[in-house]
């Protein structure tokens, strides 16, 4: 095989990356756009990086000492980089290398004229990853001698710290990227910058931004200075900002930059007239159409005339949901993050997305992995718009904020005649007809449930091949039919209703802040409340035996074999059969749950049963015998005296019996239908778990078939590809390395509460003026005020939890329940009113506040912080600084 050391750009192309590495390929394909300027030169390949690493002292070893350093040792890194860095820099260019480098320069003009060297990895520039800023660029080198050494210095570039610990956080194998350098024709710019094709900041796609500066980009690049910036939509800067530039880098004569001043009468000028800067952003979406996605663009101006010195993709921005026949006018959309409300905004895999698209009520968009509801139509009709802002404001204020932030741009969304009631989501605006306050209604409901899951769970038994997903065709709309059911929207909004008329009755009548929150400790049939408190049963049915603790504190996740059968273990122990019945009934009850429980390709605790040993031992640890009992009837006694107190205020109020008889009818009303709220979830995860073990059992036949590598191949494709794939038992291997690299990308991505079609990502804000300085405001989910201790847990299986320890994460599934009755407070980035952890939260009795922007990052493990669940904010105590 013949080694291509040196290639033209003009001879490149997006498909040459594996040859030329990322910018060098996106510069060939800048080449061949019309009207794209791109300063002349060539591409030193990664054969020949290939050869002069082969030619490196035990290059092996280094590689394989850096691999198994952890990304947060940045001691270790730095060291074991800076080992390999040297060792590259210090082996020799081959002649024929040389030689063909040197030929390279004489053929496009004076081989001593300035010439810019620029790394060019293969991991860079990718649509997934851009890697900016990892890797070297020289600028005005003189020479083929220095033109060589610093050839030399980009290829080791390739293991800077930052580039190895870029590579090492995204699942990028250090041996799998080789380095390409790009050497062009040297550009003394006027000015210089970066042109964004979209927002970075918004994400918005139809607003461009330029940054500018005087003289070499490196001024930008490095901080020395602040650019003008220039935003830019429709052909107009609609805003600017001109900074005052002191000073710039410009080229010496002999190689190399330097700073200099910048005269005093030009520093607060423009780096660019307008009519530039509109021309300029033409040229972007160019690029931009070439390339098929936004881009972040490196230009220079040279006489007015553009050159564009490098584009690499946006990788930063959160994807549009791409829109579908049938979405109609106008042609703005507004998309509401269903991950907000359901307490998951991780992202999820094809598989998992696309059966949560099929069995939800109402059609669902994708984008990054996430899934959203298109709430266009319902926000173009004057009735409809309020009563969804109405509805959405009670459950999650930011969620609403962020919509009438973009409502309040009347051109975005125009109001238009009401539409038919039947259409998106028309059933969530109007009230459901009253229901009598009868336990016997949620009875049936649940009994209905279960009836409809035993028969699913006994028909799927016997179906395989295509006939299998026919009949989960079928089971989907059976699934939506139980979730649609009008009785179980009415008692849902019955609970919801109530609650809300007691919080603002009691506010209005007795000054009570969400008294709600109290009135329903440990009401009835609540399926989640209920998992955490037997969770304690389980623990008090280990907890007499010594042996079975200590084995349990030996294990790990890895330890234990997957499913019921990891709990053989226990059963050689004394006490050990009482404790492994004890957990196996806990599991065949609450064993589909686990975190992430929407996305059907997640592992399930009865899959792992090891996931809730931590909460096992920390009931064991902190609670004595008959502690679940204790609590359910503390929170009941609680809620009694609450009612008692409450009723007795009314009554000595004017009209105080009316008053009083009708809070008594709706504490009723919310004690015996509040707890429903959360069984419709239980149901659908419940036939997850049907759905997840019949398709892997039919992945597992494709195993055998030779079609699959392993079975969890097939949570990277739809629902309906995987049918395709077993109809023809054929898999296309290229998608599913697509599909699996844009999963780890989308990993790095937070998702919008709100997003638009124009790309924009609205957050929402919660506009109080009640907060004290330096507190971090959220929505009140749970009443009352608690200090502690804060815990910073972002994964479950790593929860070490004391008796009043405050918990603070991202967010609270379900299947964080069993947590709950061991903490004292909740604090979260992510909920509403309603959703699942603001649900237990107010079941057990905790102050919580939701929705917390950064809570994660701005509060310190182990740091003493106060929670005012009735207030909503979470203040950081004087004595934090040193815990």
């Amino acid at each position: 095989m013949t080694e291509t050391y040196v290639l033209d750009l003009h001879e490149v192309d997006e498909t040459r990356t594996v040859l030329v590495g990322g910018k060098g390929a996106h510069l060939g394909g800048l080449s061949r756009i019309d009207g794209i300027r791109v300063p002349d030169g060539f591409c030193v390949t990664t054969d020949a990086f290939r050869r002069v690493m082969a030619d490196v002292p035990s290059i092996g070893d280094r590689l394989d000492r850096l691999a198994r350093a952890d990304p947060d040792d940045r001691e270790a890194i730095r060291t074991l980089s800076a080992q390999v860095r040297r060792a590259v820099e210090g082996t020799p260019v081959p002649d024929d290398i040389a030689q063909a480098v040197t030929g390279a320069l004489s053929r496009h003009g004076d081989p001593a004229a300035a010439r810019a060297v620029r790394s060019s990895a293969t991991a860079e520039d990718l649509p997934t990853a851009s890697f900016a800023g990892q890797q070297d660029t020289y600028l005005n080198v003189v020479g083929p001698a220095s033109v060589l050494r610093h050839l030399s210095r980009c290829w080791a570039s390739l293991f800077t710290e930052r580039a190895v610990v870029y590579r090492q956080r995204n699942g990028i194998d250090h041996r799998t990227v080789h380095m390409a350098v790009v050497v062009q024709r040297m550009v003394f710019p006027d000015a210089s910058g970066i042109l964004f094709t979209a927002d970075p900041v918004t994400g918005n796609r139809k607003v461009a931004t330029v940054d500018a500066g005087f003289g070499l980009g490196e001024a930008l690049v490095s901080g020395l200075v602040n650019p003008d910036v220039f935003a830019v939509r429709d052909g107009e800067v609609v805003a600017r900002t001109v900074a005052a530039k002191q000073r710039a880098v410009h080229a010496l004569p002999t190689g190399g930059t330097r700073e200099v001043a910048v005269d005093p009468r030009q520093q607060r000028q423009p780096a660019l007239t307008d009519a530039q800067v509109v021309r300029l952003v033409r040229l972007g979406r160019r690029i931009e159409a070439h390339f098929g996605r936004p881009q972040d663009i490196e230009w220079c101006l040279v006489e007015d005339g553009f050159r564009i010195v490098q584009s690499r993709p946006i990788t930063t921005l959160f994807p549009v949901p791409v829109p579908v026949a049938g979405d109609g006018e106008p042609e703005n959309r507004v998309y509401v993050s269903v991950g907000h409300q359901q307490m998951m905004t991780d992202p999820m895999k094809p598989l998992g997305l696309s059966v949560w698209q099929l069995t939800a009520m109402v059609p669902m968009r994708e984008a990054g992995g996430r899934l959203f509801v298109d709430a266009t139509a319902r926000l173009t009709s004057p009735t409809s718009r309020a009563g969804l802002l109405d509805l959405i404001g009670r459950g999650d204020p930011l969620v609403r904020d962020a919509l009438e932030t973009v409502l309040d741009r009347d051109d975005f969304i125009p109001l238009l005649p009401d539409p038919d009631p039947s259409g998106l989501l028309a059933t969530d605006g109007a009230p459901p007809a009253p229901v009598a306050t009868d336990p016997a209604v949620v009875t049936e409901l649940v009994a209905r449930s279960r009836a409809s899951v035993a028969a699913l769970e006994r028909e799927v038994r016997t179906k395989t091949g295509p006939e299998l997903f026919d009949f989960l065709g079928e089971a989907f709309e059976e699934h939506k039919r139980v979730l649609a059911h009008p009785l179980s929207l009415q008692v849902i909004m019955a609970g919801m209703e109530a609650t809300w008329w007691l919080n603002d009755r009691l506010q209005e009548w007795l000054g009570e802040k969400n008294a709600a929150d109290t009135l329903t400790l440990s009401a009835p049939g609540n399926i989640t409340s209920e998992m955490g408190l037997e969770l304690l049963d389980v623990a008090d049915a280990i907890r007499p035996h010594p042996q079975v603790v200590e084995y349990l504190r030996g294990i790990g996740d890895e330890d234990v074999p997957q499913g019921p059968d990891g709990l053989d273990g226990l059963a050689e122990l004394p006490g050990g059969a009482e404790a492994r019945e004890a957990l196996a009934g806990y599991l065949d009850r609450y064993g589909m749950r686990c975190v992430g429980e929407i996305d059907l390709t997640r592992p399930r605790w009865c899959e792992r049963p090891a996931t809730l040993v931590p909460a096992i031992l920390d009931n064991v640890r902190n609670f004595d015998p008959g502690a679940a009992g204790r609590r359910f009837a503390q929170g009941r006694q609680k809620a009694r005296e609450k009612e008692l107190d409450v009723l007795s205020r009314l009554r000595a109020l004017p009209d105080g019996d009316r008053k009083a008889d009708e809070t008594e009818r709706m504490i009723d009303r919310v004690r015996t239908f509040i707890g429903y709220r959360e069984y419709p979830k239980y149901d659908i995860v419940r036939r997850l778990l049907v759905y997840r073990r019949a398709l892997l059992a039919e992945a597992g036949r494709l195993v055998q078939a030779g079609v699959l590598s392993e079975r969890e191949d097939v949570f990277f494709l739809t629902f309906r590809e995987f049918h395709e794939v077993v109809r023809s038992q054929r898999v296309d291997d290229g998608l599913l390395r697509r599909r699996k690299e844009e999963f780890r990308s989308y990993a790095a991505l937070t998702p919008p509460r709100v997003l638009t079609s124009d790309g924009e990502a609205v957050a929402g804000a919660y506009r109080r003026a009640d907060v004290p300085a330096g507190a971090l405001i959220g929505l009140p989910v749970s009443a009352g005020t608690v200090e502690g201790r804060a815990r910073v847990v972002l994964d479950i299986a790593e929860a070490d939890l004391e008796a009043g320890d405050i918990l603070v994460t991202t967010f609270t599934d379900p299947s964080w329940s069993p947590l709950f009755v061991g903490i004292a407070g909740l604090v979260t980035e992510v909920g509403g009113l309603m959703t699942h952890g603001a649900v237990i939260a107010r079941e057990y009795g905790l102050p919580a506040v939701v929705g917390v922007d950064r809570a994660t990052r701005l509060i310190r493990d182990g740091q003493l912080i106060r929670v005012h669940g009735t207030d909503g904010h979470v203040e950081f105590l004087p004595s934090a600084a040193g815990a």
